[in-house]
């Protein structure tokens, strides 16, 4: 049995609390190892390493964080498939999903290595008399990010990646249900070169959430997970005065027009509803056909597709979709199963009863995938966020109806439409009300060089994270007005400058 502690100041830290939780293997159902739950206490000693590792990492010189974060990316690569297989083990997405779950990461640090020319300000010469204008970049200080389990390496590396070639220190509190993957990536980020403090990890439940967003040292939070609990840190942050961004639920719309391209529209459902078992915000759980004939045939397409998926252990090899993360969360969507069933949903292919067939696995957290036809907008299990392999098909008559169901949804993460009218999808990425869109693309999650962020009940704050929001995010503008007189100067001014 292992044992998962602390991070701190460059170091293991043993937890010092005496509360642990239980890290599953889902595949098995097994637990495989015990988490340290940090204290007030063990938290704010991650605080004050990153507190004390501010000053010298602030004023390293930008080209060498840019350095540091060139080491990370080839020890990150060479890692990759140890990470990979790691962050399966205990989340139970496929090894090849968890391969591009380190992929997505790396490829946030890799943005970060171009850090110097990010941070550079603005410069007017000559303003006024004499006087020169110019903008800087500034860390903000000790800053923190509390990230979900579905994505263990990539959103961890979307936040400490940015913050610390900004020049911040960092303290991780990862998701209990998975913390080896942020512990590891601690431990390169020391091996790459980082000092001791700059990048703390705090293993916790929400006794180290409170800790972290009550911290008066704390300058920033960044935040993914549920609405609920979005909601919840972006209020308590900002109430103890800190920058928040805080990134919530989803549920994201798949609208299929006629003229759509059936076959890639019938892959694009199977990989973005069931990969990862639905535990992605950017998963499409929703399907809006146009037309009754458009959604019969989409049904025939996706039967036996979803029957056919190849479901096991997720250190396997061939496998399209392994178990849920935990027995709890696999509860709770089936509960969401048998809530459309009541509600009046067709439940067209049910997966609640699946067992793995494979010797010694036979208790791990699997499920069926799911799939739902004649969803109505007025069902609860419509409204809510699933997050499993449970996809929904919501019939529409018109390609207005159609648009018109993601614009009024509470959630606004992601959206994506399929079909070969330019025109309609002009009209669709321009006028529907969610933060990001993909055309005839399901998983619509942008690169490392633009943002990401949600409207609406899926984010909180007014940063989207990584990009150059990220860099925003992360840091605060000083503006300096300079002059350097030529000779002794004669009498006071009592004026701002002005344009003269």
């Amino acid at each position: 049995m292992r044992d998962v502690h602390h991070f701190i100041n460059g170091a293991v830290a043993e937890g010092k609390s005496g509360r642990t939780g239980d890290v599953f293997n889902p595949s098995t159902g097994e637990v495989q190892a015990k988490v340290a739950l940090a204290n007030t206490d063990e938290a704010a000693a991650a605080v004050a390493a990153a507190e004390a590792a501010f000053p010298e990492w602030a004023s390293t010189s930008v080209v060498k964080r840019s350095r540091v974060m060139f080491n990370f990316v080839n020890l990150l690569k060479t890692h990759q498939r140890e990470l990979a297989r790691l962050l399966a083990s205990e989340h139970g997405k496929v090894v090849d999903d968890a391969f591009g779950d380190v992929q997505r990461g790396l490829d946030v640090i890799e943005f970060a290595c171009g850090i110097p020319h990010l941070m550079k300000g603005e410069y007017s010469d000559n303003v006024a008399g004499g006087i020169d204008l110019y903008s800087m970049r500034k860390p903000l200080g000790v800053v923190a990010g509390i990230t979900p389990f579905n994505f263990p390496a990539m959103i961890p590396m979307w936040m400490f990646g940015v913050a610390i070639a900004c020049g911040n220190t960092f303290v991780l509190k990862p998701s209990e249900k998975d913390p080896s993957v942020p512990m590891r990536l601690a431990e390169l980020m020391k091996e790459a070169g980082a000092p001791d403090g700059v990048l703390n990890v705090v293993n916790g439940d929400k006794e180290a959430v409170d800790a972290i967003l009550e911290h008066p040292s704390i300058k920033a939070v960044s935040f993914v997970g549920s609405t609920a609990i979005a909601k919840y840190v972006y209020a308590t942050g900002t109430a103890h005065g800190k920058r928040v961004q805080a990134m919530g639920g989803a549920k994201n719309h798949m609208v299929i027009l006629p003229d759509a391209d059936l076959d890639l529209v019938t892959d694009a459902l199977i990989g973005s509803a069931y990969g990862s078992a639905g535990e992605r915000c950017m998963a499409n759980p929703v399907a809006v056909p146009v037309g009754a004939g458009l959604a019969d045939e989409i049904v025939a397409r996706l039967k036996p597709r979803v029957e056919e998926l190849k479901i096991g252990p997720s250190l396997d090899s061939g496998i399209e979709m392994g178990p849920l993360v935990t027995a709890e969360h696999r509860n709770k969507v089936k509960s969401y199963v048998d809530m459309g069933v009541e509600e009046g949903a067709e439940l067209v292919l049910d997966g609640r009863d699946f067992s793995c067939p494979v010797q010694g696995y036979e208790s791990g957290f699997f499920m069926g995938g799911c799939l739902f036809d004649k969803v109505t907008p007025d069902m609860q299990s419509y409204q809510d966020e699933i997050f499993g392999p449970v996809l929904q098909i919501v019939r529409a008559e018109s390609f207005e109806e159609a648009a018109a169901l993601p614009t009024k949804h509470r959630y606004g993460n992601g959206t994506s439409i399929f079909t070969r009218d330019g025109d309609a999808a002009r009209e669709y990425v321009n006028n529907v009300e969610v933060g990001m869109v993909g055309v005839n693309v399901p998983i619509p999650v942008p690169l490392s060089f633009h943002t990401f962020g949600g409207w609406k009940d899926s984010a909180f704050g007014d940063i989207n994270q990584h990009g150059e929001a990220g860099v925003r995010f992360f840091t605060k503008t000083k503006t300096v007005t300079s002059r350097w007189p030529k000779g002794i100067r004669e009498g006071a001014e009592f004026t701002i400058p002005t344009l003269n």
